[in-house]
């Protein structure tokens, strides 16, 4: 992990904060220059009697039933302090009949993938979405082969781009936007159904076209099957499960949509046979174009069969159901009650924010906010513009080398099915990696990785001369064993972090967004530049994957292992400063491991606490390794001060 340092310096022209005495009272949300501390633990500060209060009151208000009082009285403790039962003077310990509640918040602690058959049947119903995701997006190389000729556009190059990146146009104007009223108007289960739905229909659709005009319908159509779900099942999966395993399920999103991938090509082999011929007559492509519609259909059949998101509940002021939610997915009542709790205090925390704040704006305006969403733009943006997608969508159609008989097809689909494999396969040790080895380094080291491979890529195929895809596939393959466990995951969770709590939403929004925009930038112009250029277009995207080198070197720091205040204290640091040291810190990578000067130290980050600025002391060996805590499955621990924080469900995407 780099190091850094905090600097007791201020903001040039601004004012130290005044020191507050312990007594006095919060300063009003305006004037507090980190609302994420409104976020941090709501209940802290509060004695015990004033939380008994509240978890008696919380009953009484919300109309819960007089029989739960003692229950949400001792969970509100629990809320401010998940560790509390642990106390001597704990009425845990000290109350016999408690023995039982005492043993499951033990457990939960030593033993946490211990959880309830109905959260596991939950995660069950994600991973399945997450299935569909990646077989609506990836079916298309093995069917784009044969239609084009079908639908007699193999001339056009821009309208074949277009019928191909369709959906990607669709989720980066229209999807996107249309996730947080789905989800206002029928929650997450809803808006899981719904986009199921919309993915089955449409991919049916897509098997019956007639013409390239229909197909290019049918597929932007798709779109709003793709972007919604998307953002909505994990999203889903995180307001649903405990912290103990919520960070993972941002990795499992990842892993279950390359699994979906290798899916949808396992199918275009399978049904490759079905007719030998590219005419419309012939159903092997549609086929290909049809399959997806079945695993859709598997998760709107279950997804009824999950609670819905507590959190929605609660937003939607329907307490009693958020709590029936909560038990289904908890071992016991009082680890519902607990989290109903902290739930609730958050969401009253964000509320206020949100009408106090000009949340779009700040995110623009604030240099915190901006520097986060510069690194998450970055980092989204390059995901696509390394040009793993042009492998994804297009490499069928790179393997034939232009010819059109069946065995060049059938070898190039074939080829196709080996990166799916390899996809999934080595997105497996991103799970680890990117907490052990940080979110940064992985994407330093595999970005000129993945500009050598494209290259090597582009040299391959230039001098095949039509003696077949083996030599091109070798660079395919070694692209995507380096692109799997670095910049496939990293973006994601990369934002899903970096942004302050009370902009997450609105940040992933525009992250996701922009990502859509550019996949579908690169599907279409695709086509029509590798048929002007050849594989010159691969040597383009190795350029690019060296430009992408220097934008993280220069303007994206680490995020692992970073608390909220630490996040804060990184994100305030001004661009040219973290430039200088992404500079040196390459002068240093290049002098103790290729000039062999191992006495230099490491170039020290130093930024500002409490709202200051950072300066980059170069070659020094004084300074001080940021160690912090950090939840389960990489994400930064949101900021909560409780030893053991059950709601930061802010760690992926959230949706109002």
């Amino acid at each position: 992990m780099e190091k850094v340092e905090i600097a007791n310096t201020v903001t040039d022209g601004e004012k130290p904060s005044p020191v507050r005495h312990p007594t006095s009272s919060p300063p009003p949300i305006m004037s507090d220059p980190t609302p994420d501390r409104l976020l941090a633990n709501p209940l802290a500060g509060l004695q015990r009697a004033e939380l008994v209060e509240h978890g008696r009151r919380f009953v009484e208000d919300h109309n819960l039933g007089e029989e739960y009082i003692g229950l949400f009285e001792r969970a509100a403790v629990l809320a401010q302090n998940p560790l509390s039962f642990r106390d001597p003077d704990s009425e845990f310990r000290t109350d016999r009949s408690l023995e039982e509640e005492r043993d499951v918040l033990e457990r939960e602690l030593t033993h946490k993938w211990d959880q309830p058959k109905s959260l596991y049947a939950l995660v069950v119903t994600c991973a399945l979405g997450a299935m569909v995701q990646g077989w609506n997006e990836r079916v298309f190389p093995f069917p784009n082969t044969f239609y084009k000729k079908a639908f007699k556009i193999t001339d056009n190059e821009w309208i074949y781009g277009l019928v191909n990146s369709a959906p990607y146009l669709c989720c980066a104007i229209i999807g996107c936007w249309l996730t947080e009223p789905l989800n206002h108007y029928f929650g997450r289960r809803g808006t899981i159904f719904i986009s199921c739905a919309i993915s089955s229909v449409t991919c049916l659709g897509q098997g019956l076209t007639q013409t390239w005009w229909q197909m290019l319908v049918t597929r932007f159509l798709l779109g709003l099957g793709i972007g919604p779900k998307s953002a909505t099942i994990p999203v889903y999966a995180s307001e649903c499960t405990p912290s103990a395993i919520r960070g993972g399920l941002v990795m499992m999103w990842q892993m279950w949509t390359a699994f979906g991938i290798m899916l949808g090509l396992l199918t275009g082999v399978a049904v490759l046979n079905v007719g030998h011929s590219t005419d419309t007559m012939f159903i092997n492509w549609r086929l290909m174009t049809g399959s997806p519609m079945f695993l859709p259909l598997i998760v709107c059949a279950l997804v009824y069969f999950n609670p819905e998101s507590p959190r929605w509940h609660i937003k939607n002021g329907n307490y009693s159901k958020a709590f029936e939610s909560l038990i289904r997915l908890r071992h016991s009542d009082i680890q519902a009650a607990r989290d109903l709790i902290y739930i609730n205090v958050l969401l009253e925390r964000e509320e206020e924010i949100s009408r106090s704040r000009n949340r779009l704006v700040e995110i623009f305006t604030i240099p915190r906010n901006r520097h986060a969403l510069q690194a998450s733009l970055i980092a989204m943006i390059m995901q696509q513009l390394c040009g793993v997608n042009v492998l994804v969508y297009y490499s069928a159609s790179v393997l034939q080398d232009f010819k059109d008989d069946y065995h060049s097809i059938r070898r190039a689909l074939l080829g196709t099915m080996g990166f799916g494999l390899i996809n999934f396969v080595f997105a497996l040790p991103a799970v680890f990696t990117i907490d052990t080895f940080g979110r940064r380094n992985l994407l330093l080291v595999t970005f000129p990785l993945m500009a050598l491979f494209m290259l090597i890529t582009c040299l391959l195929n230039n001098i095949s001369n039509g003696e077949g895809p083996s030599l091109t596939l070798i660079g395919m393959y070694l692209f995507t064993v380096v692109y799997s466990p670095g910049e496939g995951p990293v973006p994601f969770v990369y934002s899903a972090e970096c942004y302050p709590l009370y902009i997450r939403d609105i940040g992933m929004s525009i992250a996701t967004a922009v990502t859509w925009f550019f996949n579908w930038l690169l599907a279409f112009t695709w086509p029509p530049m590798h048929n002007k250029i050849g594989s010159a277009a691969f040597g383009m995207y190795a350029g690019l994957n060296v430009v992408g080198f220097v934008f993280i070197l220069l303007l994206v720091p680490e995020t692992r292992n970073r608390t909220l205040e630490e996040l804060d204290a990184v994100f305030q640091v001004p661009s040219k400063d973290q430039a200088m040291y992404g500079i040196r810190q390459l002068g240093w990578l290049f002098g103790r491991w290729i000039w062999g000067q191992g006495a230099v130290g490491k170039p020290v980050l130093v930024v500002g606490g409490g709202g200051g600025i950072a300066r980059d002391r170069g070659m020094n060996n004084g300074g001080v390794e940021m160690e912090s805590g950090i939840a389960a499955g990489g994400v930064a621990n949101d900021g909560q001060d409780r030893p053991f924080p059950v709601d930061d469900s802010s760690s992926v995407n959230r949706v109002a």
